[in-house]
């Protein structure tokens, strides 16, 4: 199962450094040889890199290719969402990814904030700009970390599809029969939305399993031992997830995916070579 007629994204985070800079603008040249149908661009903890996502996003419309700017709750009031808001339309900015966000490190429950739940800010942004931008969502195959049950995350993914979210994409997944139960117990909830497979390509086992214990994905334990039998040899764990993730987005896209979101910690190799082997050539 090839990659056409499926839609392909792709993830940055906003860099910190003018190196980090320079570096994602390589990066994102050579990704755009697969032309993605956009980019987008995360929001730190507490919305921290707020002007590093508006700089990237601005940047990447600039030249000439379609961004997504991520929208978090935490951190942000009204009127701040409003400039933003009014900011991405003026840019010709048509879609954005709008999270409830995670609360920086360090802060109690005191955290000032004027929307609560993703379902808040994309009622709030629908209210404000009707239907100029495709709202995307987050979904959890494998329950969001903080969920009280399945049942209640399900509930939660169904208040954001009515609140007016145009689809979802999930959070990054090594197991495909969680993706496709999520999708048909979502639709059976009344949340007919495409949901977009969120993969995370493997390439390094100690930074995999640091993301994974702290956003709750589960890594198999079948890909955990043998990444862990790699020990350092990085060619090799580089090797096997290739294996592993491409195996995944052909089963997902056989299976009724309808595309595929790459999360690439602003690296090129991995996405290329997976998107290759789906018969995407840059």
């Amino acid at each position: 199962m090839t990659m056409e007629s499926h839609q392909l994204s792709i993830e940055f985070f906003p860099p910190k450094t003018a190196e980090g800079v320079e570096k994602l603008r390589s990066v994102r040249t050579q990704l755009a040889a697969l032309q993605p149908q956009y980019f987008s661009v995360t929001f730190g903890a507490g919305g921290s890199t707020q002007q590093g996502t508006l700089d990237t996003v601005l940047e990447i419309k600039r030249e000439g290719r379609e961004a997504a700017p991520h929208i978090s709750c935490i951190g942000t009031s009204r009127e701040t969402l409003h400039g933003l808001l009014e900011q991405y339309k003026a840019a010709g900015i048509r879609r954005l990814v709008a999270l409830r966000g995670d609360m920086p490190s360090g802060y109690g429950t005191g955290f000032a904030n004027e929307f609560r739940y993703a379902n808040e800010l994309i009622e709030f942004i629908r209210a404000e700009t009707g239907d100029w931008f495709h709202i995307e969502v987050a979904a959890y195959p494998e329950m969001h970390p903080q969920a009280k049950s399945p049942q209640d995350d399900l509930q939660n993914f169904a208040r954001k599809v009515k609140a007016g979210a145009d689809s979802a994409i999930t959070q990054y997944f090594y197991n495909a029969d969680a993706y496709f139960r999520f999708v048909d117990e979502a639709r059976k909830a009344g949340a007919n939305v495409p949901v977009v497979a969120g993969i995370m390509p493997i390439t390094n086992y100690s930074q995999l399993s640091r993301f994974s214990d702290m956003c709750g994905a589960e890594i198999p334990r079948w890909i955990r031992l043998k990444l862990a039998s790699f020990g350092d040899d990085a060619a090799s764990i580089k090797a096997f997830g290739l294996d592993v993730v491409s195996e995944l987005c052909e089963k997902l896209l056989a299976g009724g995916a309808p595309g595929l979101h790459f999360y690439t910690l602003n690296q090129a190799n991995a996405t290329l070579e997976i998107c290759r082997r789906l018969g995407v050539s840059a």
